[in-house]
């Protein structure tokens, strides 16, 4: 039951984030202000009702099931997972509940878009870091090969 929790967790919070960081680009280039307050409403709410405690489930069963497990792989995912947590509850939900606020009051001024473009910047940095804890979860699951195996089995065919 832990595997299952951790990789649907896993899935759901990056679908978020990646979710979240793709309508605010398009939402910001095609929508107009009345579109970007309710988009930034809803990443606020229902959306970190949402990230939070998938992003809590993936990091508890991640750290139940890494009990039993030893190696360069685990290790990595377990160095990824301090900065993950961090960028989110220092970067990332700050960001999002100050620019929902700014946005409902029609506050667009370049504070609002440093603070969006703080926010882009971590939300990508946090959406690469996730990736590679998939891709690392993957491999540990024997779901996909590593990729120094794919070419040592390339070399020997």
């Amino acid at each position: 039951m832990p595997k299952r929790a951790h990789f649907f967790a896993g899935i759901l919070a990056t679908a978020c984030i990646a979710t979240f960081f793709l309508s605010t680009i398009v939402v910001e280039v095609f929508g107009s202000r009345p579109s970007v307050a309710n988009l930034k409403s809803l990443i606020v709410m229902p959306g970190l009702w949402i990230l939070v405690p998938s992003i809590a489930i993936t990091g508890s069963s991640g750290l139940f099931l890494a009990k039993t497990r030893k190696g360069r792989i685990v290790d990595s995912k377990k160095r990824r997972m301090p900065i993950i947590a961090a960028n989110g509850l220092l970067i990332l939900i700050p960001c999002a509940v100050v620019l929902n606020r700014w946005a409902a009051a029609g506050a667009f001024d370049a504070t609002f878009y440093i603070v969006q473009a703080v926010e882009l910047l971590a939300g990508a940095s946090n959406l690469t870091l996730m990736g590679l804890n998939i891709r690392d979860g993957l491999r540990l699951s024997g779901r996909l090969r590593s990729s120094s195996a794919s070419a040592v089995r390339a070399r020997t065919q």
